[in-house]
């Protein structure tokens, strides 16, 4: 049947995959791979979408978005960040994902080039071919906290260059850019007539310094989109539910798309995400703070093995070890690993060629079960 898919597609990469066999194989696994939140959705926020569902919303709403959910993402992001926007700037979207696609399939003209900075959050390179794109990739370094080097950045960027992917806090890192590192890839943006396709999903799980939205630096409002999304920040992976903002213009292509994709958000998860927004701080306080106090652990546990490397992530629920002291390359260390300590990772190479020599951990289950892995990964140093 391979004469019936599109050649864009007929060498596409794996991704992120969940090994379910290894999970049946073993009945001790801790499973570390998947970066999804392991809290269920606050009941609050369960309780407000159900009354909603039972007084109504069920049906097809505003192909933009719920009128309240736009006004709550507007107040929320002026409370926040001291920056107006209006409703005709935001689109609300059936999760971050969808929206980057929406966003690269609107902008991008086939052979359009979109430069995104290594390690990269897998589905980047998916959303760029099928939007008929082209991703360079810009490696980043772990000795260098992950952060883009201008000159690497500019010798990337060609006639072809029509946006750059900013992921801050970072998948698979656990970096985030501080403010110079924002203000240069703005300039440079600026400067070349880039769009900038800010995905801020882990705006919450910023550990270590100010969270500077890219839209609030000066100039960038109107050639920044942002993506965001209450899967990681509210616990709520399974609704389904992000939005947009960027410019009207802009916004109006993206609508246009969603139109022929998805038509509209889920009313009942855009009535729940109107009530995460208006406990948004207690959320962060309840919850967040768990998945700092685990990454932190994991860090503090791996700079103790002798085998591994870590730079100490700054955000998000990920740590990204280094291997170069093992001798493996990284698919055959987290073969390694799940047979010989039953823990599955997530390799390094899947993250873009920055990521070779690395592993990804998604501190993503009980403290317990993480302290447990840590230990079955020292008990390891023997072999090496």
């Amino acid at each position: 049947m391979k004469e019936y898919i599109a050649k864009r597609f007929q060498h596409r990469s794996a991704g992120l995959t969940l090994d379910t066999e290894a999970l049946h194989r073993y009945n001790d696994v801790i499973d570390l791979s998947i970066g999804d939140t392991d809290f269920t959705t606050d009941r609050r926020i369960i309780d407000a979408a159900y009354h909603d569902a039972c007084n109504g919303y069920t049906h097809y709403g505003d192909p933009k978005g719920d009128p309240e959910l736009i006004e709550a993402i507007r107040q929320a992001w002026k409370e926040d960040f001291q920056q107006d926007i209006s409703a005709d700037e935001v689109l609300v979207t059936t999760s971050s994902c969808m929206g980057m696609s929406q966003t690269l399939l609107s902008i991008l003209n086939p052979g359009d080039e979109v430069i995104v900075f290594g390690p990269y959050f897998a589905d980047y390179k998916n959303q760029i071919i099928l939007a008929g794109g082209t991703l360079v990739e810009v490696e980043t370094y772990e000795e260098q906290m992950y952060r883009p080097d201008e000159a690497a950045v500019r010798k990337a960027i060609t006639p072809r260059t029509r946006a750059m992917i900013v992921n801050t806090p970072t998948n698979p890192t656990g970096a985030a850019y501080d403010r110079e590192t924002l203000q240069m890839l703005a300039n440079i943006a600026q400067e070349k007539d880039l769009l900038v396709l800010a995905d801020e999903i882990y705006t919450r799980y910023l550990y270590d310094g100010e969270f500077v939205p890219m839209r609030t630096l000066p100039g960038m409002a109107d050639r920044t989109v942002t993506l965001n999304s209450f899967s990681k920040n509210f616990m709520m992976t399974g609704w389904r539910i992000g939005y947009i903002i960027a410019h009207p213009d802009l916004i109006s292509v993206f609508k246009h798309v969603n139109d022929a994709l998805t038509y509209s958000a889920p009313a009942i998860s855009q009535r729940a995400a109107i009530k995460a927004l208006s406990i948004r701080d207690a959320i962060a306080d309840e919850y967040i703070s768990k998945y700092r106090a685990r990454v932190y652990k994991v860090a503090e546990a791996i700079e103790d093995i002798s085998y591994l490397t870590i730079f100490k992530p700054r955000g998000t629920f990920y740590a990204f070890p280094g291997i170069s002291k093992t001798g493996m390359d990284d698919k055959t260390f987290c073969n390694y690993l799940l047979e010989k300590a039953h823990i599955m990772v997530s390799p390094g190479c899947v993250f873009g060629k920055a990521g070779n020599g690395h592993f990804r951990i998604a501190c993503t289950t009980s403290e317990e079960k993480i302290t447990e892995a840590m230990e079955r990964l020292k008990k390891l140093e023997k072999d090496f």
